[in-house]
């Protein structure tokens, strides 16, 4: 299945799509972090987000220090963001 970037356009509707990501430094991806009251939440979360990404065949890149996940999100088979992205991102958000 072909996967192509966002164009332009797509990308001026992310602040309003997605408030909460921002751009990762260096990268065609988003990212975002998460904060939570310990480290059993946190790694909660994360299997909740693993279902999700599983179900849609997209994972993120990720890592969690006690009570804090980072996500990035990129297509690798688009080099940089698609709306696969934008999709999980907004998934991801339902669970916040």
């Amino acid at each position: 299945m072909s996967v192509s970037r966002l164009d332009e356009a797509q990308r001026m509707q992310l602040p309003d799509l997605l408030p909460e990501w921002r751009m990762a430094e260096g990268r065609d991806a988003l990212r975002r972090d998460f904060h939570f009251r310990d480290f059993s939440a946190a790694w909660g979360f994360m299997c909740r987000v693993a279902l999700l990404a599983e179900a849609q065949e997209h994972h993120p890149e990720w890592s969690n220090v006690y009570n804090r996940v980072s996500i990035l999100l990129t297509t690798h088979d688009a080099d940089g963001l698609s709306e696969r992205d934008v999709r999980l991102a907004q998934a991801i958000d339902a669970l916040a």
